[in-house]
C-alpha cells in the first residue's frame, strides 16, 4: 500500500470500529425489530440503508462538518437531540403496532416495502448519534496528516468502518430473521417482542439524550 494509510493504522481502526459495531446500538436494534417484522429481506434492506446513512455521515465529516460538530457543543447537542427524538419516536410507533406484527408473517403487507425500508434503514444510520460522535471525535485521530488528501483518508477510514458494520448488522438480521418462525407460531410472542424492541429503542432514545459529551 505504501501510500497514506499505514497498514498498522487501519488495523487499529478496524478494532476500535469492531468494539463499536459489536455492542448493539440503534442500528442493530433497528435491524433485528425490522427482522422480526418482515424477515430477512426487509432486515438485509435495512441494513442497506443504514450503510448509506453512515456512509453519509463520514463523507459530511471528511468534508468538514465534522469539526463544526467537534467545535460547537449547540450544533452537537443538535444533532445528538435530534436522533435521541427520532429513535423515541420510531420506538413508540413500534410500541403502538405491536398488535398488527402478526400480520407481516401472512405476507400481505403493503407493496411500498423495499424503498420505504432502505429509506427508513437510511434515517437511523444518518441519525445514529453513536457513529456521529464516533465519525467526528475517533476517525479524525487516525489521519496521518502529513501524508496529506486527509479527506481521502477518511473516506477510506470510513469504508473500513461500513464493511465491519455491514458483516455484523447483516448477521444479527439474520439470525433474528431465522428465530422468526419460532415467533411466528405464537402472535403473542410477537407482539411481546414488538413492544419491547420498542421500549428498547425509547431507552436507547432516552440514553442518547442523556449522554453528555466527552469533553
Amino acid at each position: 500500500m505504501g501510500s497514506m494509510l499505514s497498514v498498522d493504522r487501519l488495523l487499529a481502526f478496524a478494532a476500535m470500529s469492531l468494539l463499536l459495531i459489536v455492542i448493539p446500538g440503534p442500528s442493530v436494534l433497528f435491524v433485528v425489530g425490522r427482522a422480526l417484522a418482515r424477515g430477512r429481506r426487509a432486515a438485509l434492506t435495512t441494513v442497506v440503508g443504514n450503510t448509506l446513512g453512515a456512509y453519509v455521515l463520514v463523507v459530511a465529516v471528511a468534508l468538514g462538518v465534522g469539526s463544526i460538530v467537534e467545535s460547537s457543543t449547540f450544533v452537537f447537542t443538535a444533532f445528538k437531540l435530534a436522533g435521541a427524538a427520532y429513535l423515541v419516536y420510531l420506538g413508540v410507533k413500534a410500541i403502538r403496532q405491536r398488535k398488527s406484527l402478526p400480520a407481516a408473517f401472512t405476507g400481505s403487507g403493503p407493496a411500498h416495502g423495499s424503498l420505504r425500508t432502505l429509506w427508513e434503514g437510511f434515517a437511523v444510520g444518518v441519525a445514529n448519534p453513536k457513529t456521529i460522535v464516533f465519525f467526528a471525535a475517533v476517525l479524525p485521530q487516525f489521519v496521518d496528516r502529513d501524508q496529506g488528501h486527509v479527506a481521502i483518508q477518511m473516506l477510506l477510514l470510513g469504508l473500513v468502518f461500513n464493511v465491519i458494520a455491514v458483516a455484523s448488522d447483516s448477521i444479527w438480521g439474520l439470525a433474528a430473521a431465522t428465530a422468526r418462525n419460532w415467533f411466528a407460531r405464537s402472535p403473542q410472542r410477537l407482539a411481546i417482542v414488538g413492544g419491547v424492541g420498542g421500549l428498547a429503542m425509547i431507552g436507547l432514545g432516552v440514553t442518547v439524550a442523556a449522554t453528555g459529551r466527552k469533553d
